[in-house]
């Protein structure tokens, strides 16, 4: 979005750099991508910076206040509510929409919000890897990119980042939890994390229990589990139908980061509480009192509880709505369509969509959450999602930066 910086990057691309760019980030990151990447960096400006930074803190404040909080808890199902949950999750992603706003500059609308860990190393080592790609490109800046916010260096960033996942605990007695992780799109943000915190990705299914404490096999040793940095996704737990050697309501000897209840109470669930400009109107199912006029046109029919654009009706019909059981009405709801802007241009001449994670931590200790780096998804299809991108070049997995020292 940086007009100076775009022309002097689409001025020197080539096939050649992207792909110099992809092994690079590969060889820091220890595996390949399980996703597409883009073939450009996201160029912020000062005033879009600052527009997303503002929305994002002042959306996470909302969803914080004690009134929110409370109604938040009551989604997180029975059957999984893990004891011991924090006052506030100490990992949350806020995803925003770049939208042109009725000025013509570009601001930011609020997609979705989580309490949820991303995909935090993999961004380090992928700005890492388009500085210093961008330093061979004629017309931009010298001396490197940044992707982070709130003052932080990348030396800053990662003790944030260590001291929200580990704690103080040593790193071999910290576990990232998931599902088979090697057969994970994001194994390359687990191999990541192990490179920045020396932290292993162990499988739920793998770990063992005894009384109330857990325990992981390696190299031939049983070391005990004091902290896990919770990556199990649940709808696809309940999916895959697998056994855990541990009930997540049972009361162990383990903190979280974050703890698992964060995944149900800062969601989608938190789009109808919210009052704010960068906000789309929102509503769950149960609580409509009629249907929009402009339903299909105007609004995203989408389930509370799923990730990566699982369930999500774009162009939604009274029908559709109509066929939501009542005991599913609670969880679904019905979103104002925000219409993304093309504004990235591609070195075809062709506009990009963009969307940008905001990536907030919270040490174990500490009651504020600080913004710490970025994650961006560049869309030229219908939708973000994968399967609305196969034709396209220029769309995936990217980062926003500034040059070093910038503003």
């Amino acid at each position: 979005m940086q007009p100076t910086f775009r022309d002097a990057y689409n001025r020197a691309y080539t096939e050649d750099l992207a792909l110099r760019q992809v092994a690079d980030l590969t060889r820091r990151a220890g595996a390949r991508s399980g996703f597409r990447l883009a073939e450009t960096p996201v160029f912020l400006t000062q005033e879009l910076e600052e527009r997303l930074v503002s929305a994002a803190h002042g959306i996470l404040d909302q969803i914080s206040r004690p009134e929110a909080l409370r109604k938040l808890r009551r989604f997180v199902p029975p059957e999984w509510d893990a004891p011991g949950m924090d006052e506030l999750p100490s990992l949350a992603q806020v995803d925003l929409a770049i939208v042109k706003a009725d000025d013509g500059s570009l601001e930011p609308k609020l997609i979705e919000l989580q309490g949820f860990p991303s995909l935090s190393a993999f961004e380090v080592l992928q700005a890492d890897a388009w500085s210093e790609a961008l330093s061979e490109v004629p017309g931009l800046p010298a001396g490197g990119w940044s992707p982070f916010f709130s003052g932080l260096t990348r030396k800053g960033f990662v003790d944030l980042f260590r001291r929200t996942i580990l704690a103080g605990h040593d790193p071999e007695h910290v576990v990232l939890l998931d599902l088979e992780p090697e057969s994970q799109k994001t194994w390359v943000d687990f191999t990541a994390t192990r490179a920045l915190l020396g932290v292993d990705p162990v499988c739920a299914t793998k770990v063992e229990k005894e009384g109330r404490r857990l325990f992981r096999r390696k190299d031939g040793r049983r070391i005990p589990i004091e902290r896990i940095y919770n990556r199990v996704v649940f709808d696809e737990l309940i999916r895959s139908g697998k056994e855990l050697p541990f009930d997540f309501r049972d009361d162990l000897d383990v903190s979280w980061a974050p703890h698992p209840n964060w995944f149900w109470a800062w969601s989608k669930a938190a789009l109808p509480l919210l009052d704010h400009p960068a906000a789309p109107r929102a509503f769950t199912l149960s609580g409509l009192r009629g249907l929009p006029p402009d339903l299909t046109t105007g609004w995203v029919l989408k389930p509370l509880f799923s990730f990566a654009g699982g369930g999500v009706n774009i162009e939604p019909t009274a029908e559709d709505v109509a066929r939501v059981p009542d005991g599913e009405r609670e969880t679904w709801c019905l979103q104002e369509k925000i219409a993304y802007d093309p504004c990235l241009r591609a070195v075809d001449g062709g506009g990009v969509k963009v969307e940008i994670r905001m990536m907030f931590f919270r040490p174990e200790g500490e009651r504020a959450f600080t913004l710490g780096l970025n994650l961006c998804r560049l869309s030229r299809g219908r939708m973000l999602g994968v399967d609305f991108n196969k034709d396209f070049t220029w769309v995936g997995s990217s980062v926003a930066i500034r040059p070093l020292g910038a503003w």
